[in-house]
């Protein structure tokens, strides 16, 4: 039983237990033809795989008895690396890019903010606009409100947002996530 537990947590979807290495007392064999072929002592099974040439693989191992397949393993794992690599670039990145303003900021500033930001969303990036205050500021909190509103509708036909804001020590902030089209 000892052995089992080890074995389960040395399985690991890269590294992938071949031939002699395998220690389970029975296992169920899939050859290389998807055919199950039954329940066979190991010994038998490698048997099998080295009168095929090939090798005995163990695929799954949480099931009782394991199932294993006679393949060729460099075969198996060069489509493995090729599968993962196909899903990593298939895999789209969304980051989180800031743009930090203050409550009181000037049209022509707040005109390139908002440019930011509709760059960012269509790159399909989430945006998140930080309000800071500086010492007492904090008590005008009504009128960043009021800003985080307006941007909101500014960008209303690009973005959504998750929440209406946060408050974070100083800060006020909005998530901005592109609209999904």
């Amino acid at each position: 039983m000892l052995e089992k537990s080890k074995q389960k947590n040395s399985f690991d979807k890269n590294k992938f237990i071949i031939n002699n290495k395998i220690s389970f007392p029975t296992v169920r064999i899939i050859d290389e033809k998807n055919y199950q072929l039954g329940i066979y002592k190991i010994e038998e099974a490698l048997k099998l795989a080295e009168e095929k040439n090939l090798d005995l693989v163990l695929i799954n191992d949480k099931t009782e008895p394991p199932v294993v397949r006679i393949i060729d393993y460099g075969k198996f794992k060069f489509t493995q690396e090729k599968r993962s690599r196909e899903a990593k670039k298939k895999q789209q990145q969304v980051t989180v890019k800031e743009i930090k303003m203050r409550y009181k900021i000037e049209d022509h500033d707040y005109q390139v903010r908002i440019n930011q930001a509709i760059k960012f969303l269509k790159l399909g990036n989430k945006v998140k606009i930080s309000l800071t205050f500086k010492g007492r500021e904090i008590q005008y909190i009504d009128l960043a409100e009021k800003l985080i509103e307006k941007i909101i509708h500014n960008l209303s036909h690009i973005a959504e947002h998750e929440k209406v804001f946060d408050k974070e020590g100083k800060n006020l902030y909005i998530m901005l996530l592109p609209k999904k089209t």
